[in-house]
């Protein structure tokens, strides 16, 4: 009978231990693609994804289905930024641009390459947003892929705010000026 059940206990375990690496394989497979390969690696060790993901691609195509929130400082926002993106911060965060929305709003919130945008995503999460997604790559990712920014005048430009020449770095698209 004890043998049984130690049988019993050791299939379990096992059956357990393939569904979460089998769920940990599923979450990798899909995280959304970027186009450098070494960027890519750097967002996998950066990125925790605490807030849910969502490719460049996918919001690019779907822009008016989401109410967009850039997490960075107001210099990197004025120089360019998504447009209808909606100036949120990270240090001192202004939340009156969600203050009115109903808690299940689609929101997708970004920065340079999505760490702050994540950790005001969680603060989005605890305040009770329960549609709050982390743009994979932020803004950098989006300039990589060529897709239009527009600079506090809302005129169409190629300039990005680049953090600093350390960060600077994973934005490869030589079509956009990168500014510090």
């Amino acid at each position: 009978m004890i043998r049984s059940v130690q049988h019993i206990v050791l299939l379990l375990v096992c059956i357990l231990s393939y569904n979460c690496s089998f769920s940990q394989a599923t979450q990798q497979a899909t995280r959304p693609e970027v186009r450098s390969k070494k960027f890519s690696l750097l967002l996998s060790k950066m990125v925790k994804e605490e807030v849910p993901l969502i490719s460049v691609d996918s919001l690019y195509e779907h822009t008016e289905d989401f109410v967009i929130l850039d997490a960075r400082e107001k210099e990197e926002f004025k120089i360019s930024h998504i447009e209808g993106a909606q100036y949120i911060g990270y240090d001192a965060v202004d939340f009156s641009a969600v203050e009115d929305l109903p808690k299940d709003t689609p929101i997708v919130i970004y920065c340079s390459i999505g760490v702050r945008s994540e950790h005001i995503g969680v603060q989005l999460q605890e305040q009770g947003f329960t549609n709050v997604q982390n743009l994979y790559g932020s803004i950098f990712e989006w300039a990589n892929k060529g897709y239009m920014l527009v600079d506090n005048a809302g005129y169409p430009t190629k300039k990005v705010h680049a953090y600093n020449w350390a960060w600077g770095k994973w934005m490869i698209n030589d079509s956009f000026e990168k500014v510090y």
